[in-house]
């Protein structure tokens, strides 16, 4: 189904089954040999969610030979990209509280398992804000798995396209201290105005010392939607209804690193491909890669 401006979603729905996607995504990547990244909250999150195709995934019980472009090697490389991206916002929070903030903001924060997972200093908190399906749902599954997060966290359950710059205020965040911010895995998800916004927002919240970490995807321009479909086409055939072309609001939108420049940002990016070298992955064929998104630009900035 299309999106709309006033739609919603639980985890094993619309948006809400990416965040589940990234999530199972994750588990594998923790579950890796030498492994980059360690969540051990994500498989259990997954599980608890109870969509068939991940769980399968988890299991090692999915026959990716019958399913068109999901390659052993394609399924590496995208275990790779997810592990590359995590630890980029992971080191994002350590470095921004090693120099000394306080406050850190995961927008749209899905199951996000940071605020139980990483070693926070001491007075720390993290505000989460995202749909209130997905916050209660998280909360409770990691509460009943006897997760405790390793500094303060709120969650505030909030549509980004309502005040949630008033409802943070309200949970106790100070706009005259510097904070840490994550908008990760968004930006596809709003419209061209709306990133704007967010991003408007953002920086009127942040004081001096404040620091952004997202990423910026110059395919959603022009992105492919028929390419899209014919990509998802066989995981809905085995029972995963996620058609990226409906979700996604592609067309014109300001550049990233431009706009954030020009409101006052500092601004750096590394592509994908970066990445992956700079951890000492093999990264994907570009011919080969099958991403209608092209290459990701992950982007820092401090103000």
């Amino acid at each position: 189904m299309a999106r709309t401006g006033d739609d919603s979603w639980d985890l094993a729905s619309s948006v809400g089954a990416t965040a589940t996607m990234v999530a199972a995504a994750r588990a594998m990547a923790s579950a890796t040999d030498d492994p980059l990244i360690d969540d051990p909250w994500a498989a259990p999150l997954v599980r608890a969610v109870g969509l068939d195709f991940f769980t399968k995934m988890l299991d090692g019980d999915l026959d990716l030979s019958q399913i068109p472009n999901s390659s052993p090697e394609r399924m590496r490389a995208m275990i790779d990209a997810m592990a590359s991206r995590t630890k980029f916002f992971d080191d994002h929070c350590i470095d921004s509280t090693a120099a000394g903030i306080r406050q850190v903001v995961i927008l749209a924060s899905g199951l996000d398992s940071r605020a139980y997972r990483l070693p926070w200093p001491t007075g720390t908190v993290v505000y989460e804000l995202d749909q209130p399906q997905v916050i209660e749902f998280k909360s409770a599954t990691l509460a009943s798995a006897g997760a405790r997060p390793t500094a303060k966290r709120r969650a505030i359950p909030i549509d980004l396209r309502e005040d949630w710059p008033s409802a943070l205020r309200a949970a106790g965040f100070d706009a005259s201290a510097p904070a840490a911010w994550i908008a990760e895995g968004l930006l596809i998800y709003l419209p061209p105005d709306a990133q704007d916004r967010l991003f408007d927002q953002i920086t009127a919240l942040s004081a001096p010392g404040s620091t952004l970490a997202t990423e910026y995807a110059p395919g959603i321009i022009d992105f492919d939607a028929d390419k899209a479909r014919e990509l998802s086409a066989p995981l809905r055939e085995h029972g995963l209804d996620i058609d990226m072309a409906e979700l996604v609001y592609s067309g014109e939108r300001s550049h990233v690193m431009p706009y954030l420049t020009e409101t006052g940002w500092q601004v750096t990016g590394i592509p994908r491909y970066d990445l992956f070298v700079r951890h000492g992955l093999t990264p994907p064929d570009v011919a080969e890669d099958a991403d209608p998104l092209g290459e990701i630009v992950y982007v820092s900035a401090v103000r």
